[in-house]
């Protein structure tokens, strides 16, 4: 421990350097974006130590607790800004919402297959299933999914 106490006196830039590195490594190992912050704020002390700021360790530790609260907040904002609607782009059932689909299996008592964003879908006619269904080669509108299965209607 008294060589990181050593390290710290005489060049505080490499510890804040580690620790910044360490939790980006962390955040890429575990991708939450919670300790990206952290890491940049890190960043900004050891460059700040580098220059010659030197605050001691409790101010270091103080801008480094302020920069994380800092940029955390204003994460936030950016990242609403980025997604106002709020769909997770990684949510891929709630992107075939209102998503044109193929029919590839004829509607029979108002069950078929439909093809929508590279995959085959088991699909339900919404409201029932009507007398004559979707043929092969129409296109319909997804407007739910429910597991594996997709709730459409005609295409308009």
């Amino acid at each position: 421990m008294t060589v990181v106490a050593d390290l710290y006196a005489a060049q505080p830039f490499w510890i804040w350097l580690a620790v910044g590195v360490l939790l980006l490594a962390v955040e890429s190992m575990f991708s939450t974006e919670w300790l990206l912050w952290p890491a940049v704020a890190a960043g900004l002390v050891a460059v700040m130590t580098a220059v010659g700021v030197r605050l001691g360790l409790p101010g270091e530790v103080a801008v480094f607790a302020v920069l994380t609260v800092i940029a955390t907040l204003l994460s936030r904002r950016l990242i609403q800004k980025a997604n106002p609607d709020g769909v997770d782009i990684n949510d891929r059932d709630s992107r075939l919402i209102d998503q044109r689909a193929r029919v590839v299996e004829a509607f029979v008592g108002g069950r078929g297959r439909v093809f929508v964003s590279g995959a085959e879908w088991s699909a339900v006619i919404e409201g029932g299933a009507p007398e004559a269904g979707p043929e092969v080669g129409q296109d319909v509108v997804v407007n739910r999914v429910s597991g594996s299965l997709l709730t459409v209607r005609p295409a308009t």
